[in-house]
């Protein structure tokens, strides 16, 4: 073999290695999904929240061009043209006129605007740091969701292998005479719902898993894995009455209704303020040719013009009063925008609150009585089973209600989980936690 066949066989050893790492590293990447991994990806990566935030960048741009003045307007002309001759020297008034205008609103008018529209940039922020809560709020819930089927898939297939079990135990009572032919059959039935419901739960993973995917803005169709649970509590001193305190003063939303009272309120004074008139001021020059009668080296004086206009509100029984009207109107409407969503806030926080609460008890009551109750009495039904002095119905009955109560345990964590992402959602990301 020669040393270059030897050193492209080596080439190809190593890119096979450097590939298989890649392929490794991948891998633990995909199969460690966290809830702080899928929140960060979901926050940088999902289009919704990017949609919001570009509106309120552009947002941001507006004060400046409200406050500016408006464009002045340059003007050129010919004035008293004749049009027999043609002639830009015949009459005395003909001449060439550059003129220069500029409109000014009435004193306080332009900061009253460029102030609605910074309010309104930034209720246009509240409303990205509100999107991002839910979302952050949608995908743990999500991410919880899917780890409930995790561990669902999990019990199912745990009771399929002790279903295996009770099979196996069954035919050799048969076979011995000890047992009967339908205690087989009972126990394969059993085996065969389990199937079918870890059919059903693998479904319901994958749309889950689909959902996951779309909060955090990936391919959909991506497998997802998930990492350890680390699973969290509410601190004691937070009661429903501290949290709407958090709330009120830390929530997005009740923020962002706060800043759009304030733009109703510059909007009415706004309406109060044109009332008062806007002016318009303008300046000419008219260039003359020509000479002054009976002379030939007296040239014609050029012209200089100025006008002031100002804009009358003479119609403001129909358009100024009208409009503080509406102005007045809307802020009322803002003021009960405000209440309604701190109303809205307040119930959701009591709702998951209370889901909170009930989930952490049934949590307490399942791991401290019932599943290890439950436990007991299969292991007790099965020893009795094989001594024939328990029905093996009963055995199966026994096992199928502890199954039942591994489920309500961890749909009962995922429920306490997504109650307390809802909470934290409710009062504006602040620490909530033990």
């Amino acid at each position: 073999m020669t040393k270059q066949s030897e050193n492209g066989k080596s080439m190809h050893v190593i890119f096979h290695v450097v590939a298989v790492l890649l392929c490794m590293t991948s891998f633990t990447l995909g199969s460690n999904l966290s809830v702080k991994k899928a929140v960060s990806t979901g926050l940088s990566k999902n289009p919704g929240l990017t949609q919001i935030l570009k509106r309120y960048e552009a947002l941001k741009k507006v004060p400046s061009q409200i406050k500016s003045l408006p464009d002045p307007i340059v003007s050129i002309g010919l004035i008293n043209f004749p049009t027999d001759t043609f002639n830009i020297s015949q009459e005395p008034m003909t001449n060439v006129q550059v003129g220069f205008s500029q409109s000014f609103p009435y004193p306080g008018k332009l900061d009253l605007k460029g102030e609605i529209a910074e309010l309104e940039a930034k209720a246009a922020f509240y409303t990205v740091d509100e999107v991002r809560l839910l979302l952050t709020n949608h995908i743990e819930s999500t991410w919880w969701q899917v780890y409930y089927f995790d561990r669902a898939l999990e019990t199912v297939r745990n009771n399929q292998n002790l279903l295996r079990q009770f099979i196996k135990i069954a035919e050799e009572k048969y076979k011995t005479g000890e047992g009967l032919q339908q205690d087989v059959l009972l126990a394969q039935l059993e085996l065969s719902k389990l199937l079918d419901q870890e059919i059903q739960v693998k479904a319901f993973r994958r749309n889950q898993s689909i959902n996951l995917n779309l909060l955090m803005g990936i391919d959909p169709s991506k497998d997802v894995h998930l990492g350890k649970k680390r699973t969290k509590k509410l601190s004691h001193k937070m009661n429903e009455k501290y949290l709407y305190k958090l709330a009120i003063e830390h929530r997005p939303s009740l923020k962002r209704e706060e800043s759009r009272i304030l733009a109703s309120t510059s909007r009415l004074n706004l309406a109060h303020k044109e009332f008062y008139p806007d002016f318009n001021i303008a300046v000419s020059y008219g260039d003359r040719r020509g000479y002054n009668p009976g002379t030939f080296d007296d040239r014609r004086a050029d012209l200089f013009s100025l006008r002031v206009g100002i804009k009358v509100p003479l119609y403001y029984k129909t358009k100024q009063s009208k409009a503080v009207q509406q102005k007045f109107i809307e802020q009322q409407g803002s003021y009960a925008g405000f209440e309604d969503e701190k109303l809205k806030v307040m119930a959701e926080i009591s709702k998951n609150y209370t889901d909170y609460r009930q989930a952490k008890k049934q949590l307490s009551l399942f791991e401290t009585g019932i599943l290890p109750q439950a436990r007991q009495t299969v292991e007790s039904m099965r020893s009795g089973y094989q001594v024939s002095k328990v029905d093996f119905l009963n055995l199966v009955q026994s096992q199928v209600t502890l199954f039942n109560y591994e489920l309500i345990y961890w749909k009962a964590l995922t429920a306490s989980m997504q109650a307390l992402s809802g909470i934290k959602a409710n009062v504006g990301e602040v620490n909530i936690y033990e």
